[in-house]
């Protein structure tokens, strides 16, 4: 008999597990469930499917009936999971019984929206899905004025597609610097200085206290004042979905999300359990910086964990390793990305960390075309291990994160860094001593004083 295996939720963990299996068995049962209406699709993209720059079915990679016909994987889609039995093994989802050999747990996360008055208007939105996505579209028609809650990446990429479409934009951020914990201050601080040179107002250190309307918003309150607006959305970060872990019982840690093995089988009461796998925005990671747990609620992450979910439920042997969770992001004209530990991050590990930083172009000076490129690299004061890194630049920002990333998880010191490390050198796309260097530098100089 044909091995049974259930997935659940169509993200990227889902659809990759789901893929992965078959890749893994060419005769084995699968079958996705999901409550959203489309699948396999990019929430990264969502900004520009509003602003109109790509099209809604370009976002969209594939439906269930290419699934179905090219891979054998049946995805029901509009479909709310109601019950799971870890005991029988079944999935009840649609008033349908589907039993399971293995079941891969990769429902996601959902938007934290405060416990604020108003919250349930008209024309207050969440932006994680297509559906989502079309809706505030289509809320913009008629706007002028819209309210965006958090000033994370998402949320600037939302202001700034919103802004070019000729909206007065407002963002509200409840910390003192936008994109808090995972950037530092400084680096910050220059793409809030792009986007309100591009006419996006800025409130901060301003949670949100109720959003007012009658029937639908009219304005947002914070910090005891009034923003109008015709449109609001919160982009106030992600939590782990954890309502089927809590169905099977599976151990939660101590981030709020599902503890899982390096093959990515889930736990029970400290044990491992063999027929259940989670991926994606709902699992709790190991940190390759630091022993310790962290959060990597990252499209590559998951990925990465939904094809070793799916191989392994398929019977195959695949490991997920410690995450070092690079990510680059493109607000404005400006690309900001970081790797390992922020200044933030740092201090929630309890290490003491020292920052070297450099200034330079992506390209040779000479060579036209070149933009600003801002290059800041941690280390550990006490090993000298470089522990993260941000860049902000004008182009060409994640080859370098990525090669920083790899110093990260190979457990590079500054030192071995700058003595072994290498760039290719062409005029259009690097000056000759690459800026990634000079920050090392500055970073070895200030270690040995």
């Amino acid at each position: 008999m044909s091995k049974r295996i259930v997935v659940i939720g169509s993200g990227a963990a889902g659809m990759s597990a789901a893929s992965a299996a078959r890749k893994a068995s060419k005769d084995a049962e699968i079958t996705v469930i999901t409550e959203d209406e489309d699948i396999a699709y990019s929430p990264c993209a969502i900004p520009w499917g509003i602003e109109g720059r790509t099209g809604w079915d370009d976002i969209v990679m594939h439906d269930p009936e290419f699934y179905r016909q090219s891979r054998g994987i049946e995805v029901v889609i509009r479909t709310r999971v109601e019950s799971v039995d870890g005991e029988k093994r079944e999935v009840v989802a649609g008033g349908r019984t589907y039993p399971y050999d293995s079941l891969v747990v990769a429902a996601g996360g959902t938007v934290f929206v405060p416990p604020i008055e108003g919250k349930d208007l008209g024309n207050v939105f969440v932006v994680r899905t297509v559906r989502d996505g079309k809706n505030i579209q289509k809320a913009l028609e008629g706007a002028e004025n819209v309210v965006i809650g958090g000033a994370g990446v998402i949320g600037l990429e939302l202001a700034v597609a919103l802004r070019d479409m000729g909206k007065k934009v407002t963002v509200i951020e409840m910390m003192d610097q936008v994109i808090p914990r995972i950037a530092d201050r400084d680096m910050a601080d220059m793409v809030q200085m792009e986007l309100e040179s591009r006419g996006i107002e800025f409130v901060m250190k301003a949670p949100i206290q109720a959003v007012k309307g009658d029937g639908k918003v009219e304005a947002v309150t914070a910090n005891g004042k009034d923003y109008p607006c015709d449109v609001m959305i919160f982009a106030t970060g992600v939590r782990a979905n954890l309502d089927i872990p809590k169905m099977l019982g599976l151990d939660i840690g101590q981030l709020n999300a599902v503890i899982a093995s390096p093959t990515m089988n889930a736990y029970r009461r400290g044990r491992l359990v063999p027929d259940v796998f989670v991926a994606g925005d709902l699992v709790q990671c190991e940190s390759a910086v630091m022993p310790g747990a962290t959060m990597s609620q990252l499209g590559s992450t998951a990925v990465r964990q939904g094809i070793v979910a799916g191989t392994n439920a398929a019977g195959g042997k695949r490991v997920f390793g410690p995450v070092a969770s690079p990510w680059v992001s493109m607000i404005g004209d400006l690309q900001i990305a970081g790797t390992g530990l922020s200044l933030g991050l740092a201090s929630w590990y309890g290490i003491d960390v020292v920052c070297g930083k450099a200034e330079g172009l992506t390209r040779a000076r000479y060579y036209p075309g070149g933009k600003p490129l801002t290059v800041k690299v941690l280390a550990d004061r006490s090993t000298h291990r470089i522990v993260g890194a941000q860049i902000v630049a004008g182009e060409e920002a994640t080859g370098r994160i990525n090669w920083l990333t790899s110093a990260i998880v190979d457990g590079r010191t500054a030192e071995s860094f700058l003595a072994d490390s290498e760039n290719a050198y062409c005029p259009p796309t690097s000056m000759v001593r690459d800026v990634v260097l000079a920050a090392v530098e500055d970073l070895c100089l200030k270690l040995s004083q």
